[in-house]
């Protein structure tokens, strides 16, 4: 029979186990149990040589007894410490020496097994330990993945705006700031600002929690920020933990915060004065200690004036302002924007498109980005997607951006002492031969007119494409 044949599959990696047991018979019998089930199995009689084992080959988990010849178990765990705390340690020990057992508990040991027992209940006492091994470790691989990708170095720009964002955020992170306010434009960044915040921060190994103020009930936000007892309404059937809760020792993101709900307001003006917090129809408090971002794309001062949001609440989380530029507010940061967004999508869509020609990219300068570095990420995906030339091109624009290159002719303004009509004619004419490299047909295109037309006013105004080509 096998006790763990549903919860170790044929899948799972080979995990190294330390017998260490100086009773040969109980040893040889767990050593044959498991390598029964897909476990590789290695042994030792007495403290020493499991030390000696360890030195050449660190094991996964440790079966350790107490009671050895030599050094002790506890001296064993103690000297093992010192070398790694990489490896689970389970206990073995007979009923009279338990409180030895525990000593080796607050040693780092993951559990106790008293003498004599079952070797089916031990074998699932192994997989319970190895299991919660994994998922800490899968843990800890995403909180430092997140970490590089929340880094200084994914906040692109380096434009008299950008700086002072960076100037912010590090003096946000190296003061271990309680509340921060974070302003700007959709797609300028807010979320992006906020993690690399939290993951940069000594709160990074702690949990970082979002809720968008706008996009929940107002019934529902209260219950999902502070948790609510079993019976506190009639949905409550049992006790939920709310994101304050969670998020103890880390960081809670509002999002979109202008649009809280008034009542609201004032029990999140008492988390950020008292740091703590009740949950929905309790009586007791609970520590608050996080780091509350707040985030929103709203005028809060004119909230303010109309009587929306609370002033308290409002001088209270603009402690540090966060101001995120519109993209508009930064175009010299384009052609780095643009490089990196490039690079980022051919590895998510494998592909390989080198860059970007003068005149598309001089059409994306031109452009007021609505939507700012969101509304470019997904023009640069869109081209990347649905391009096949090895650099983007006017064609992979969007039409509301390619179309504003004839629309930009429009908006230059007359001189106070003139100009010849004649000459700015000319002028454009000789920009769009260039652009198209002498293509007439495509020139044609660019001006808005026929190529019989643009040929008529090339002969008028002595426009010859040789002359075009000289440096």
């Amino acid at each position: 029979m096998n006790p763990l044949g549903i919860l170790r599959g044929q899948d799972m990696p080979t995990e190294t186990v330390l017998i260490v047991e100086d009773d040969i018979l109980l040893n040889r019998s767990v050593q044959e149990k498991l390598s029964g089930e897909g476990y590789k199995v290695l042994s030792a009689g007495t403290g020493e040589e499991a030390l000696e084992r360890i030195g050449e080959e660190l094991p996964d988990l440790m079966l350790l007894d107490i009671m050895l010849p030599g050094i002790d178990g506890v001296e064993v765990l103690k000297r093992m410490r010192d070398l790694t705390k990489e490896v689970v340690v389970i206990v073995l020990t007979a009923s009279e020496v338990v409180q030895t057992a525990v000593e080796a508990m607050k040693l780092g040991a993951y559990d106790y097994i008293s003498k004599p027992f079952d070797v089916d209940g031990v074998l699932i006492t192994i997989e319970n330990a190895l299991e919660s091994t994994r998922l800490k470790r899968e843990v800890a691989l995403i909180r430092s993945q997140q970490r590089q990708l929340y880094g200084f170095g994914n906040i692109i720009g380096t434009s008299p705006p950008m700086q002072e964002v960076y100037e912010r955020i590090s003096k946000v992170i190296e003061m271990d700031v309680k509340t921060v306010l974070i302003l700007g434009e959709t797609g300028t960044g807010k979320d992006l600002a906020a993690r690399t915040i939290h993951y940069q921060s000594s709160r990074h190994g702690h949990s970082f929690v979002e809720v968008n103020c706008m996009n929940i009930s107002d019934n529902i936000l209260e219950s999902e920020l502070f948790g609510h007892e079993r019976g506190a309404f009639t949905d409550a059937k049992e006790l939920k933990r709310g994101l304050f809760e969670h998020a103890q020792g880390g960081t809670v993101l509002l999002d979109e915060i202008g649009h809280m709900p008034h009542h609201l307001q004032g029990k999140l003006l008492r988390v950020i004065e008292e740091r703590k917090f009740r949950r929905v129809g309790g009586v007791k408090d609970f520590d608050a200690d996080v780091l509350l971002i707040a985030a929103t794309n709203r005028d809060l001062w004119k909230a303010v004036e109309n009587g929306d949001f609370r002033e308290d609440l409002f001088y209270r989380i603009k402690l540090v302002p966060i101001y995120m530029p519109s993209l508009r507010e930064r175009k010299e940061d384009l052609p780095l924007l643009i490089k990196y967004l490039l690079q980022t999508a051919n590895r998510e869509f494998k592909r390989n498109v080198q860059g970007i020609s003068g005149e598309a990219e001089e059409l994306l300068a031109q452009y007021d980005w609505p939507g700012n570095v969101r509304e470019l990420k997904n023009v640069i995906e869109r081209a990347v997607i649905l391009g096949d030339e090895d650099q983007i091109l006017v064609k992979h624009l969007p039409r509301e951006i390619a179309k504003n290159g004839t629309d930009a002719a429009l908006t230059f303004r007359l001189p106070e002492r003139g100009l010849s009509l004649a000459q700015v004619e000319k002028e454009f004419i000789d920009q769009a031969l260039k652009i198209a490299k002498g293509n007439q047909v495509q020139a044609a295109r660019l001006l808005g007119i026929t190529r019989h037309a643009l040929r008529h006013r090339m002969k008028k105004y002595d426009i010859r494409l040789s002359e075009l080509k000289r440096p």
